[in-house]
């Protein structure tokens, strides 16, 4: 996973924790108002009524530890991808050297795939270039007086 993907996938996951969050809020504030009805009930001798009232609560407390779990799990995950993404973009290669080298060849007139043609006439041009210097060296010789032979 590049640092892109890994990046996108934080923000889904950050989406997620809002959503989550935000569901976890209703669930309090629904949680709130059936406490409210079970203290209401039990002021006004209504013991069945308030019995239904504390098993919903009992429900939404359920489900509310739940996602408080969840985010919190959530919360610890985002922390250790917001850890690893620098690693992940040290890693992540800036130059591609395979590419480059393709790239290279093209410039000096080679198609891809030609490695082993450009390195062949490499080779000759160095071989050119080192006799042309060892001529240029016995003229220089020759015009000194200086030949081979003497």
């Amino acid at each position: 996973m590049g640092v892109r993907e890994a990046k996108e996938y934080m923000v889904q996951h950050i989406a997620s924790l809002t959503m989550t969050e935000k569901r976890y809020a209703e669930i309090e504030a629904d949680l709130a108002k059936w406490n409210s009805r079970i203290a209401l009930a039990r002021s006004r001798g209504a013991a069945e009524l308030a019995q239904e009232a504390e098993k919903e609560a009992e429900r939404l407390t359920a489900r509310h530890t739940a996602l408080a779990g969840e985010i919190a799990e959530m919360k610890a995950q985002l922390e250790t991808m917001g850890r690893q993404l620098p690693g992940l973009a040290a890693r992540e290669r800036t130059i591609d050297p395979d590419l480059l080298e393709q790239e290279l060849l093209m410039a000096s007139g080679y198609l891809p795939g030609s490695e082993a043609k450009a390195a062949e006439d490499r080779a000759v041009q160095a071989q050119e270039k080192d006799a042309a210097a060892s001529a240029a060296l016995e003229a220089l010789k020759a015009q000194m007086g200086l030949g081979s032979g003497q």
